[in-house]
């Protein structure tokens, strides 16, 4: 249909909607959302059930109760529960953190209502707005196009296909295909150039986008430290399932009931392994999450906190991150008519005394203009052809008192080439602007009767009208920052679109040293083969393109680091795809907004050192209980093993064992909220499973050697009988791998230099006292514990402190200073598969 009966057709004029028609199609239409992130509880708690771990216990718990073992059943239910009933409670917590920070996400678009131009939350859109697109903005509905200038959408979201497409408000047959329908744009698609108006036809689930996005869940590939968690896990499997078919033999040799051995082998291999992992890594990450929150630092998964620890090289922009982001004209050289042309070949609009749309050169100029009262005069615009990081000029055709004319603004270098006049002392002004570290846009014009659309062509034969200084200086913390930064061997490379004098000359002023600046024509002539070690002796990167950006980020990565790429524009969103981590701010064009991992409500590089230190707590608190529960467990197993082939009873039950395990890992999920030690800040860690073996074969061994001293004493002294014997080895058990955590935490400090967090006192004393409580208590019969003589406690009291001393002097021996102090390699990359999904349609509404 042509544009005006669109408009007739949905009740809605040039001028949009009016307030009380928009609140009547919102109650109708409901919100312009695809999906809402809401948390169902039933399905959180439908996933606990997933786990194979699980799958054992509820196999043992019906065993147990078929066979007559109905107290069995009914401990190993009660675990089960408690297992369960943790793991929910966790992720539930967690999944709400998570929606609630995507309710804290928005995306704006700007609307025309009532005749003027406002900007307003994309939710609130209803079909028959008008709305404003323009270069980065993610088109927030399906559009009906009324007016196009040199407008191309991004369509890959939807089609699959990379090359931009041409958009036009003329009218297509109705039949035509989704990848032809030049005179729609259609949400989720992102602006790669020009700027247009449309009405909206389709919100929501409504749209083409929705109807794709409601049918389809949307799985994001692994990170680095899911990968390494599930490789661990499979090393874990491994050595349970060797470990348990050793006892389950040994047990039917020695004659044992078919029955009991089962149930022995399942809670072996139940107990060997670490059940409350997923609960301390979601913890964990819940912790940090909440924490970057109160910093206004906003995490879209909750991995993505990890996922910073690991940064090792952040690439940035300059504007908002080393200045301070507020952009203002401070002087305008030339002509008196500089400022007037300045506003004409603008793409930002007045609105409501601000200015909405454009860029913030383009607002700044409307700022300076509303307060010195400047008119724009009798000039009508003709055509326009906007800024686009190629030409990186905007250009307008207009017609005005003196006739037809052309006015070009942009880059000072690009305006001069295309100027054949420029004036010695407008020269001699850019130049000394740019060495004080000024940010310069050059305006130039020239008649032209004989044009009737404007090409970028026609941007030549110009003469310089003058210039615009803008100030930007720098953060008076950004030095402090970048001071964090290198402390955390987080090394800061600078992406501008500035001038490469300028972007030094700011470096300078917040102290990062500049060993050398490369310009974007100057790297194209580079080779990726050559590049690592360019990247690496270079410091500033001027005048680079989206591309250039990009290139950069995905060359290092290849090289083996770690990167981190921060940035606001549309042209930072191909370097935010292709980055490890992508950081952009609540700010920020919306194709930046949906290419990143993390979104900053302050563009500050001390809130990034505070998420990098962050993922490193992270990492180093699940680490601690990784090494520890598995050395412990592996321990426990072993001396299980040793203690079956030579006792003529089993060395503890089912019950027994899969009792001590729950006791014991509810005393660690305290540990996300342990304090960790400076070094392990210090520089980026990975996952080891090498490292993980040793410890585990190393430690656990120890660990039995006072495990087979307890039956020494509890055989050839006490001369216990079974439930003594049990009761015996679970009360020593519990103490050695409970106190081991206070050893173990600290990798290279001892245990009374490095000083733990009060929960997890706490929680290993609480623990403690409970299990030594259980053969006192009238619960223990039915458990098949009896009460100890005292002199035995005092016996385990000293076994324990024996064992952490010999814990003490191994971590100090048998642990290298390398193994201490630097980090593992990293996991071989998947790199085309870990972006995968960004690439894809990341434009969500809440």
């Amino acid at each position: 249909m042509p544009s005006a009966a669109v408009l007739a057709e949905l009740g809605s004029s040039a001028d949009g909607l009016d307030d009380t028609e928009v609140a009547r199609r919102r109650a109708w239409y409901g919100a312009n959302a695809v999906r809402t992130h809401r948390v169902s509880a039933m399905r959180v708690l439908g996933r606990q059930f997933r786990s194979a771990l699980l799958g054992l216990l509820l196999v043992a718990v019906v065993v147990s109760f078929f066979v007559g073992q109905r107290t069995d059943a009914v401990v190993i239910g009660v675990i089960l529960a408690v297992s369960v009933g943790l793991g929910f409670v966790n992720e539930y917590r967690s999944e709400r953190a998570g929606a609630a920070l995507h309710d804290r996400i928005r995306h704006t678009a700007v609307v025309i209502r009532s005749g003027r131009a406002g900007q307003v939350d994309v939710t609130e859109l209803v079909p028959g707005d008008v709305v404003r697109v323009e270069l980065g903005a993610v088109v927030p509905a399906d559009l009906r196009l009324l007016e196009t200038t040199e407008l191309a959408c991004d369509e890959a979201a939807l089609s699959g296909e990379s090359v931009p497409v041409d958009k036009s408000p003329e009218p297509v047959p109705p039949d035509t295909e989704l990848a032809e329908r030049s005179s729609c744009a259609l949400m989720g698609t992102v602006v790669r150039s020009g700027s247009g108006t449309g009405v909206v036809v389709a919100t929501g689930a409504r749209t083409v986008f929705g109807g794709i996005a409601v049918g389809l869940g949307r799985r994001h590939p692994p990170t680095e430290f899911q990968t390494g968690l599930a490789r661990f896990s499979m090393m874990l499997a491994w050595v349970a399932g060797v470990l348990t078919a050793v006892i389950f033999v040994i047990n039917l040799v020695l004659h044992r009931p078919v029955i009991d051995a089962i149930l022995f082998s399942l809670a072996i291999a139940v107990g060997i392994t670490p059940q409350l992992l997923p609960a301390i890594v979601t913890t964990s990450l819940a912790i940090g999450t909440r924490r970057l929150a109160t910093k206004r630092v906003l995490v879209k998964r909750l991995v993505c906190v990890e996922d910073l620890g690991n940064v090792q090289m952040l690439f940035t922009d300059k504007t908002g991150t080393l200045t301070q982001g507020r952009i203002d004209l401070r002087e305008v050289i030339g002509t008196p008519r500089t400022l007037l042309y300045g506003l004409l070949a603008n793409e930002a609009v007045p609105a409501d005394g601000a200015a909405v749309g454009g860029n913030s050169l383009d607002q700044a100029l409307w700022r300076a203009a509303q307060a010195h009262d400047q008119p724009t005069g009798d000039y009508r615009q003709v055509d326009l052809v906007p800024f686009d990081h190629q030409r990186r000029t905007t250009s307008a055709l207009l017609d005005g008192p003196d006739g037809r004319i052309v006015v070009v603004k942009g880059a000072p270098e690009d305006i001069i080439s295309r100027c054949a006049e420029v004036p010695d002392e407008i020269r001699t002004a850019l130049d000394d602007r740019l060495v004080a570290g000024s940010r310069v846009i050059a305006v130039a014009a020239r008649t032209a009767p004989e044009l009737r659309v404007l090409a970028d062509t026609d941007e030549r034969d110009l003469v310089l009208t003058g210039l615009f200084v803008f100030s930007d200086p720098p953060k008076t913390d950004a030095r402090q920052a970048l001071g964090r930064l290198h402390a955390l061997g987080v090394g800061v490379k600078v992406l501008t679109g500035d001038h490469p004098t300028v972007a030094r000359k700011v470096c300078e002023d917040v102290g990062l040293p500049v060993t050398g600046v490369l310009t974007g024509a100057e790297l194209a002539t580079i080779d990726d083969d050559d590049l690592p070690a360019i990247i690496a002796s270079t410091t500033v990167f001027a005048r680079v393109s989206p591309e250039d950006k990009a290139r950069l980020v995905r060359v290092q990565r290849r090289s083996g680091t770690d990167v981190a790429f921060l940035g606001d524009g549309v042209n930072d969103a191909l370097a935010l795809h292709a980055a490890d981590i992508g950081i952009s701010v609540d700010t920020a064009a919306d194709a930046a907004k949906d290419a990143a991992d993390v979104l900053l409500l302050d563009k500050d590089l001390g809130v990034l050192a505070d998420g990098v230190t962050e993922g490193r707590r992270i990492f180093a608190n699940t680490i601690k209980y990784v090494l520890m529960g598995t050395s412990s467990n592996f321990g426990n197993m072993f001396s299980a093993a040793g203690a079956s082939a030579f006792l003529p009873f089993l060395p503890m039950l089912p019950s027994q064992i899969l009792l001590n395990n729950l006791i014991y890992d509810l005393t660690q999920i305290a540990i996300p909220t342990d304090r960790v030690d400076p070094d392990q800040l210090a520089r980026p860690a990975h996952w080891n499973l090498r490292e993980v073996r040793r410890f585990m074969f190393t430690f656990g061994p120890l660990s039995s050697i006072f495990d087979f001293l307890t039956f020494a004493v509890l055989l050839g002294v006490l001369h216990a009988g079974p439930a003594e014997f049990r009761t015996g080895w679970f009360v020593e058990s519990l103490a050695t791998q409970t106190l081991v955590v206070f050893v173990i935490r600290s990798r290279t400090h001892p245990i009374w230099r490095s000083r733990p967090s009060s929960p997890l006192i706490a929680a290993a004393a609480g623990g403690l006292a409970v299990g030594w409580l259980i053969p006192y208590l009238p619960i223990a019969a039915p458990l098949g514990f009896t009460s100890l003589p005292a002199a035995y406690l005092l016996v385990v009291a000293g076994l324990a402190a024996a064992y952490l001393v010999l814990v003490e002097t191994a971590k100090r021996t048998l642990l290298s200073p390398t193994d201490l102090r630097h980090p593992a390699p990293p996991l071989p990359r998947t790199t085309p598969q870990r972006r995968t999904h960004r690439r894809a349609a990341r434009f969500t509404t809440r």
